[in-house]
C-alpha cells in the first residue's frame, strides 16, 4: 500500500517466469501452431487470381496517371467550353417565350449566293406557321468582299419560308460605302438581296443628297436606282481647287 491508499500495479512477467513455467510456455506454442494450421493454404486458382490482379495493377495505375495528366492539359479548353455554355444559357434566359411572343429573337439564313443574313428584333409574335410580326426589327445582310448593309425599322413582318421582310415606320438603310437612306417603308427579298420601296426616300452618301419617290437596290449586282420625281444635290470634284462643291438638280 502507498501513502495515498492506491494499490501498486502487478509486476510485469519476466523471461525467467516462462523458463520456470514450462506448462505455460507449452500452451503458448500449441496456440501458435493451431493458428498456423487453421490458416487456409492458397490454392493454384487463388495464386493465379492474385497474379492477374498484380498484372492488371501494372496497367491500371499508369493509365490513371496518364488520364490525370491529360485532364490537366485539356482543362483550359474544357473551361472555355463551359464558359461558352454558361454564356449561351444566360442568353437563353434573356429570351422569353409566352403565347407566341418572344423577346430578343434571332433569325439566320443564306441567300441564293450562299451569303448569310441575320434578322433580330426586340419583340416578335408568331401569328402563323410562316409569318412573324416584328417590333424594332434589324436586318444585317452580308455581301462579298466584306461588304454589308444594315436595315432597321419600327415594325416589320418576316415570312420565313419566302425569305421576305416587309418594314414600315422609320426605315433606315445604311451601307458600308457610306450611303444612308431614310424612308417610311421597305420590302426586302432576302433570298436575292434586293431592297425596294415605292414611298418617299431621303438619301445621303458620297454622291451627295437626294430626295426621290422610291428606290430599287440590288446588293449583289451593285445597282441602286431612284424612281419618281427627284431632287439631287451632287458633290462634284472641282478640277481647279480640288474641293467639293455642291450642285443642285431637280428633274
Amino acid at each position: 500500500m502507498t501513502d495515498g491508499g492506491d494499490h501498486a500495479p502487478p509486476p510485469r512477467p519476466q523471461r525467467e517466469d516462462f523458463a520456470r513455467d514450462p506448462a505455460r510456455l507449452a500452451a503458448i506454442r500449441e496456440a501458435i501452431q493451431e493458428r498456423a494450421h487453421s490458416r487456409p493454404v492458397p490454392s493454384a486458382a487463388d495464386l493465379a487470381r492474385r497474379r492477374s490482379l498484380l498484372d492488371a495493377a501494372k496497367w491500371v495505375l499508369p493509365g490513371l496517371a496518364l488520364l490525370l495528366l491529360g485532364s490537366i492539359a485539356v482543362w483550359p479548353e474544357l473551361s472555355r467550353l463551359m464558359n461558352e455554355n454558361r454564356a449561351a444559357l444566360r442568353e437563353m434566359a434573356r429570351t422569353k417565350v409566352e403565347s407566341g411572343n418572344m423577346e430578343g429573337a434571332v433569325y439566320r439564313g443564306v441567300d441564293t449566293h450562299g451569303r448569310p443574313y441575320m434578322i433580330t428584333a426586340r419583340l416578335t409574335h408568331q401569328t402563323g406557321p410562316d409569318r412573324v410580326d416584328l417590333t424594332d426589327p434589324e436586318a444585317d445582310i452580308f455581301l462579298g468582299a466584306s461588304g454589308w448593309a444594315d436595315i432597321r425599322a419600327d415594325h416589320g413582318v418576316y415570312m420565313q419560308h419566302e425569305q421576305t421582310l416587309n418594314l414600315w415606320g422609320h426605315v433606315v438603310l445604311y451601307r458600308d460605302d457610306g450611303t444612308l437612306m431614310n424612308g417610311s417603308t421597305a420590302d426586302i427579298d432576302l433570298k436575292r438581296s434586293v431592297v425596294a420601296s415605292d414611298d418617299g426616300v431621303h438619301a445621303e452618301g458620297p454622291f451627295g443628297i437626294l430626295d426621290a419617290q422610291g428606290y430599287f437596290l440590288d446588293q449583289h449586282a451593285g445597282i441602286l436606282q431612284f424612281t419618281g420625281p427627284q431632287r439631287v444635290i451632287r458633290n462634284d470634284d472641282s478640277a481647279d481647287s480640288g474641293s467639293r462643291t455642291p450642285k443642285s438638280h431637280t428633274p
